[in-house]
Order: structure tokens, then C-alpha cells, then sequence
């Protein structure tokens, strides 16, 4: 039986850090789905088609990943509801730093409670992309420092072009 994991975030833009844990998830998954969130918690820099298309670019124009093994959707409900959509009992989530743990063991608590046939592997980003968030990058870009180590070529351009026109 293929396994499905659902990989959700805001994506806002999408890092390095981010695409670590989908090259990462497809050595022990057969397909990841790239849920985009659509929530209401965040001021955005870009549109949820914005983030699609700039996800795309990123994972299929710049690193060339199979498309086969990669959907990129949105979505505006609970992770567990895309889980039941994709029929999937794996959720993904990246770890970067001991901080990040905590909310992280909240959410997946939280999603056990909601479906208690979903199960939440974390995966650690390697060294050189823990530091990475997109919080971060878009403060370097603001401030007009050199991305290329966060951010793929796409992105970069879509997020100059975003803050500086």
C-alpha cells in the first residue's frame, strides 16, 4: 500500500529548511501533498496563489523533484480534514530548534485527539537549513541581504519582486 503524508504549512515563502523536509519524507513516504494554508492567523506577503505558484516553481522549475511524488494544494480547514481528503494517516512537520518543539508536540497531540488513526513524524532539518525560517528570509530581503542560501532562484525573485516593487 503507498503512503501518503501530508506536509502542511504556510509556506510563506518556501526555504530551503522547508524542502529539506520533503526530500527527507520521500525516502520513507511514496507521495508527499504540500498543503498551503489558507488561515486567517497571519498577515501574508504572498496571496495563497501566490505561494502555489512560487511552491511549484521552487520543487519543479528549480530543483526538478518528480511530480509523480509531490502535489502541491491549499487548503483552509483542519490538517486532519486534508488527511481524510488525500486518505492519509501521516502528517509531517519539520523541526529546526528545541523551540520549536513544544508547539510542535502540542499540535500533534491536538491532531491525535482530532483523528486518532493519524500519526505526526517530525524530521529534523540538516544543520545548515535549521536556522532557515520565513520569518528570517523576508527580514533579509527587506533589508536587501543576499538570499541564495535560503531560498531557491524563483523565490528569490518572486520575493525582490514583492518587496521592492
Amino acid at each position: 500500500m503507498k503512503k501518503t503524508a501530508i506536509y502542511p504549512g504556510t509556506f510563506d515563502p518556501i526555504t530551503y529548511g522547508h524542502i529539506d523536509v520533503i526530500q527527507k519524507s520521500l525516502k520513507i513516504v511514496d507521495k508527499v501533498i504540500v498543503g498551503i494554508s489558507n488561515g486567517n492567523q497571519k498577515n501574508y506577503l504572498f496571496s495563497i496563489d501566490e505561494r502555489i505558484e512560487i511552491v511549484n516553481k521552487a520543487l519543479f522549475s528549480d530543483l526538478r523533484f518528480n511530480k509523480s511524488k509531490i502535489k502541491v494544494v491549499s487548503f483552509n480547514s483542519l490538517t486532519t480534514e486534508l488527511c481524510k481528503k488525500y486518505k492519509s494517516k501521516i502528517i509531517l512537520r519539520g523541526l529546526r530548534a528545541v523551540s520549536d518543539f513544544e508547539y510542535e508536540f502540542q499540535l500533534a497531540g491536538m491532531n491525535r485527539k482530532l483523528n486518532e488513526k493519524i500519526e505526526t513524524i517530525f524530521l529534523m532539518s540538516d544543520v545548515d537549513n535549521q536556522v532557515i525560517s520565513s520569518r528570517l528570509v523576508k527580514e533579509i530581503a527587506q533589508l536587501k541581504g543576499n538570499l541564495k542560501k535560503f531560498i531557491t532562484k524563483s523565490v528569490i525573485k518572486e520575493i525582490n519582486k514583492k518587496v521592492w516593487n
